[in-house]
């Protein structure tokens, strides 16, 4: 078991920055793949930006050039930052740990363990 835990959200003005912590915790040992997703109510659950363990990293067209993930070198951090942050980035995001060969990292259906979610909220 891995367990997940998120930090950092919050509220922040239009333009403004954030940078969000998920702590792994638990069978770490094993090679993971790492990824965070955000949700909003009554919407499907979103890719924002995954790294593999070998620091590969992926961005959907939407937050490309405005969000950064990394891992600290022990790779049980994953850190989610975000720069020139919109409205519409709003959401509760969810850090996300999968240890099988992937295929496809931008699915959410890839992964095995969730964290419990942290919530930002970007004000126009």
């Amino acid at each position: 078991q891995v367990q997940l835990v998120e930090s950092g959200g919050g509220l922040v003005q239009a333009g403004g920055s954030l940078r969000l912590s998920c702590a792994a915790s638990g069978r770490t040992v094993r090679p993971h793949n790492m990824g965070w997703f955000r949700q909003v109510p009554g919407k499907e659950r979103e890719f924002v930006a995954a790294i593999t363990w070998s620091s590969i990293t992926y961005y959907p067209d939407s937050v490309k050039g405005r969000f950064t993930i990394s891992r600290d070198n022990a790779k049980t951090t994953v850190y989610l930052q975000m720069n020139t942050l919109k409205p519409e980035d709003t959401a509760v995001y969810y850090c996300a740990a999968g240890a099988r060969p992937v295929t496809d990292i931008s699915r959410g259906g890839y992964y095995d363990y969730w964290g419990q979610g942290t919530q930002v909220t970007v004000s126009s």
